[in-house]
C-alpha cells in the first residue's frame, strides 16, 4: 500500500459548517489542497456541539473518574451481538463519537474499545462498520490544543480521524489495552500537524491552530 499515492490536506477550525453526509456540495472541489473543517455555533446541533471542541477542557476533565461504558452495552442486543460473534466479551469503552470520512464529512458512529479490538457500529442501522485488532494499531495522533479529535494509525489498513468529548479517557484505555493485549506501549503523538490515511489511497495532513473562542 502506498501510504502517499495522494494527499491532501484538513484545517480544523471554527468558522464554517461541518461536512455531513446529506451535504449537497461537496466543497473538496473548492479547495485546491485540502478541507477546512470549521464548525460554528450557528450551523452545530446542540448535541455535536461538545464534540467539536468549543470550550476548553477544564484541568479536572484529566483527574475525573472513568466510567468506560457510557452506553451500557449488555442493555443492546445489536452491540452484544456484534461483541459475540466476535468472540470479545470484555467492553473496556463505549461511546457515541464523530468519525471523519474520507471526503470530510462526519457521521455519528459508536465507538467500542475491548481487550482485544476496536469496534466502529453505525448507530442508525445497527451495523457493524469496522473492527481493528488492538495489535494493528501502530499509534495515536493528538494535537497539543485543548480540542477533542484524535487520529488512530493502522499502517496495514486506513486511520481513524474522530472527536469525542472523551478523548483522555479513550487513548489512556487504548494504551492500557493495547500493552495488555501485545505486550508493547501505544505511542502517542502531540503535533499541531500530522497526516493520517483517509483511506487506502488518501493521505491528509491535519492542522491544528487556536483561534478566538476556541481550535
Amino acid at each position: 500500500m502506498n501510504r502517499y499515492k495522494a494527499q491532501r490536506r484538513v484545517q480544523i477550525d471554527e468558522s464554517d459548517t461541518p461536512k455531513y453526509d446529506d451535504d449537497v456540495q461537496d466543497e473538496e472541489q473548492q479547495e485546491e489542497n485540502g478541507i477546512r473543517l470549521r464548525p460554528s455555533d450557528s450551523n452545530v446541533t446542540e448535541d455535536q456541539e461538545p464534540f467539536m471542541g468549543f470550550k476548553a477542557r477544564r484541568k479536572a476533565s484529566l483527574r475525573r473518574e472513568y466510567k468506560g461504558d457510557y452506553l451500557d452495552v449488555p442493555s443492546r442486543p445489536f452491540l452484544m451481538k456484534i461483541l459475540q460473534k466476535q468472540g470479545d466479551k470484555q467492553v473496556l469503552f463505549a461511546d457515541k463519537v464523530l468519525k471523519f470520512t474520507s471526503s470530510g464529512k462526519m457521521k455519528r458512529r459508536i465507538l467500542m474499545i475491548t481487550d482485544f479490538a476496536i469496534y466502529i457500529v453505525d448507530p442508525d442501522t445497527d451495523a457493524l462498520k469496522r473492527r481493528i485488532a488492538l495489535a494493528a494499531v501502530d499509534k495515536m495522533c493528538l494535537s497539543e490544543l485543548s480540542d477533542n479529535f484524535f487520529a488512530i494509525i493502522i499502517p496495514t489498513e486506513y486511520d481513524l480521524l474522530m472527536a469525542s468529548t472523551r478523548k483522555t479517557e479513550i487513548v489512556t484505555v487504548l494504551v492500557e489495552a493495547t500493552k495488555s493485549a501485545s505486550e508493547y506501549e501505544l505511542e502517542v503523538v502531540f503535533s499541531n500537524r500530522f497526516e493520517y490515511n483517509a483511506s487506502a489511497d488518501l493521505v491528509k495532513e491535519v492542522q491544528f491552530e487556536e483561534v478566538e473562542g476556541g481550535v
